[in-house]
């Protein structure tokens, strides 16, 4: 049973990519957003224009696009006559009210705007390996919470309180960005 999700797991994120490449060399009508381009946002995306997406749908909106957020933009997608592709790209963020990418978040969640540094590209591949940038993850065994895996003892170093799995994800980053500045990538020594 596991390795048959493992296979459909695998399957599907095959088929997401392979969308993506046909969607970026045939021009589909987007490109991912860099420098003022269109946004495409899908499974795995996070960040603030994620959030509005979510606001527009009626559902509450914790800035990551998981699986209530495709159910949505797919019956919301169905409902409007768009493409059906679980996709949010610029059809349907016009159809939502919203425009494509304007927010300065790519559809990674990363700032494209002047306030962009090196760090926060280094923060989304250590979220990435961590907990799929999940900021809810919590380890197996409990100890390692929220997007970045803190401990519950480094997160009140840090100044945190509370479960670090249940703050908000800005918070989340802030005191990821904070632990990189002190202690640099070797924080996280799974994934340096």
């Amino acid at each position: 049973m596991a390795a048959a999700r493992l296979r459909r797991r695998r399957i599907r994120g095959r088929s997401v990519a392979i969308l993506m490449g046909v969607v970026m060399t045939t021009g589909g009508g987007a490109a991912l957003a860099a420098g003022g381009g269109s946004t495409l946002l899908h499974r795995g995306s996070h960040g603030s224009t994620i959030a509005a997406v979510q606001r527009a749908l009626g559902i509450p909106a914790d800035g990551v696009y998981g699986p209530v957020t495709r159910r949505a933009v797919i019956a919301f997608q169905r409902a409007h006559g768009l493409i059906v592709d679980g996709i949010v790209g610029p059809q349907t963020l016009g159809a939502l009210g919203l425009s494509g990418g304007s927010d300065g978040s790519t559809s990674d969640g990363t700032s494209t705007g002047s306030g962009s540094t090196g760090s926060s590209a280094e923060l989304q591949k250590i979220a990435q390996c961590e907990s799929s940038g999940n900021p809810s993850a919590v380890s197996q065994d409990g100890t390692y919470r929220g997007k970045y895996q803190f401990s519950r003892e480094t997160w009140r170093e840090l100044g945190g309180t509370g479960d670090p799995a249940s703050a908000p994800v800005s918070e989340q980053d802030q005191m990821a960005a904070k632990l990189l500045a002190t202690q640099g990538p070797s924080a996280w020594p799974n994934c340096a």
